[in-house]
């Protein structure tokens, strides 16, 4: 770049964030959101912090900037990105630079990809992760798509990521929709980590009897040895939280609905087209689904009957954290599984032990045991799953003792856990050399004539199991 210049369109709370944090770094913001009102209010709160150009329209942004160009998009997904990226055509030129920093979806990524490269523009679909604070303090930054576009924002988008042991956290991801595939698979691995910290609560709070204060102490313990990670540690923060003037806990006054905005359903499905068993992710948008049908819940609550009762053992938090751990490895393992897929299908090429290296700062899902992946695929960069290294190998085989003493009185108890539950689950279907899909296969060819192959020969059969039971070879 001529200079050290950048639009950004989108002044909400990321948008807001990265446009302050370029600025902080030396970078000339010019700054446009559709709400005008929007723009005249950042620039009055924050047009002291760094070289600011406030706009009112987006021709207006335009002409703010200097050849060539580079302009950030930060707006909700979907069709407001297709708009802005419509007005941003007719007023840029070929050789200048549009990203779409939002939560895109990536097949969208992927299309408009192609549609701006042939008409000559440059085109990042970036993933941001880190929320607020991250934003302006440092994100994990994923851009995705043409190799010499990112070449020219390369300088400002490392400088503005976090960075850990000196490394940026931000790195060039891949072509197209690569950007925005990834930042979906580590939303998708937010929404089983979250899910995971849930289920720790409530086994917690309704096995042990803690109270949220109690709970808040047991998190910062935790958040000192292996489970290390951003949302460990601001879990102790919201336990800890009181009501203002109150003696009772926040969190025990909010509402059990939780919200999602679509990464997580759109990381289960992509798994089911490329055909990984994502079960953690998926249990964990399945339990947002569950936790919003809260008319629901209360009327069984009156009359659908659970287990007459239970005693949970005192080694119960122990347990629990091994749990926790064993499970955090196994929705880390089906993540990265997801994302060699994703890499395969769409010859993209990435690489595992970069993501864990820029995952190691800024992002939602940084944590303490990412260096150790970035160590996995040092040592094998092929590695077909994270579970079979030979650090998880044995962490894994450590904690599964108390893994499956928690799955066992949560179920005793009644108590709900999904991501738990499906983890252990996956474990042990992944490590049996022989499951019981043969009996699925015979049934299937019973009722649809949809053959099977045997273990001791080669070939397709179908046996004719209502006529006279013969078995017949297909190919």
């Amino acid at each position: 770049m001529p200079e050290r210049e950048m639009g950004v369109i989108g002044l909400g709370t990321i948008g807001g964030g990265l446009a302050r944090n370029l600025a902080s770094h030396g970078v000339h913001v010019a700054v446009y959101n559709r709400t005008h009102a929007r723009t005249e209010e950042f620039i009055a709160e924050h047009g002291s912090e760094g070289s600011f150009t406030a706009t009112a329209t987006i021709e207006e942004l335009a002409s703010a900037l200097k050849r060539p160009r580079a302009v950030a998009i930060l707006v909700n997904a979907g069709k407001p990105v297709d708009d802005v990226i419509d007005s941003l055509a007719e007023v840029l030129d070929a050789g200048d630079v549009i990203i779409d920093g939002g939560n895109s979806f990536f097949q969208d990524t992927r299309r408009r990809a192609d549609e701006l490269e042939a008409a000559g523009f440059g085109f990042l679909g970036t993933g941001v992760s880190g929320g607020e604070d991250g934003a302006l303090r440092g994100p994990s930054i994923m851009p995705g798509g043409m190799r010499e576009a990112y070449a020219r924002v390369e300088e400002m988008l490392t400088t503005i990521s976090a960075h850990v042991d000196g490394e940026p956290c931000c790195a060039y991801i891949g072509p197209d929709g690569a950007g925005h595939f990834v930042k979906m698979v580590h939303n998708g691995i937010e929404y089983a980590d979250l899910q995971l910290i849930a289920e720790t609560y409530d086994l917690l709070r309704n096995c042990l009897h803690l109270s949220a204060d109690e709970l808040a102490a047991v998190f910062r313990s935790w958040n000192e040895g292996r489970l290390q990670s951003y949302l460990v540690e601001i879990t102790s923060h919201v336990l800890a939280k009181h009501d203002d003037g109150a003696a009772s806990s926040l969190v025990d006054g909010i509402e059990d609905e939780a919200e999602q905005k679509g990464t997580g359903r759109w990381t289960s499905q992509s798994a089911l087209e490329l055909g990984v068993p994502l079960t953690a992710i998926t249990e964990a948008v399945f339990a947002r689904m569950l936790s919003s049908q809260k008319a629901r819940r209360v009327k069984a609550a009156q009359v659908l009957a659970g287990p007459a009762g239970g005693k949970a053992s005192s080694d119960l938090l122990d347990d629990i954290e091994a749990a926790l751990y064993a499970s955090k490895i196994v929705a880390y393992a089906q993540g990265f599984e997801h994302i060699g897929a994703g890499s395969k299908e769409y010859a993209w090429n990435l690489d595992g032990g970069s993501l864990a290296t820029i995952w190691r700062g800024g992002c939602i899902i940084r944590a303490k045991f990412l260096g150790k992946i970035k160590d996995a695929y040092e040592r094998d960069p092929d590695l077909p799953n994270l579970m079979l290294d030979p650090f998880f190998q044995e962490a894994l085989a450590t904690a599964q003792p108390a893994w499956r003493r928690v799955v066992k009185t949560a179920v005793d108890l009644g108590v709900p856990i999904p991501a738990f539950a499906s983890s252990l689950a996956y474990y042990d279907g992944y490590r049996r050399a022989r499951g019981p899909a043969n009996l699925i296969q015979g049934l299937r060819d019973y009722f649809g004539s949809h053959t099977y192959h045997r273990v001791d020969r080669q070939g397709a059969y179908h046996t004719r199991w209502a006529q006279d039971g013969t078995e017949v070879r297909t190919d």
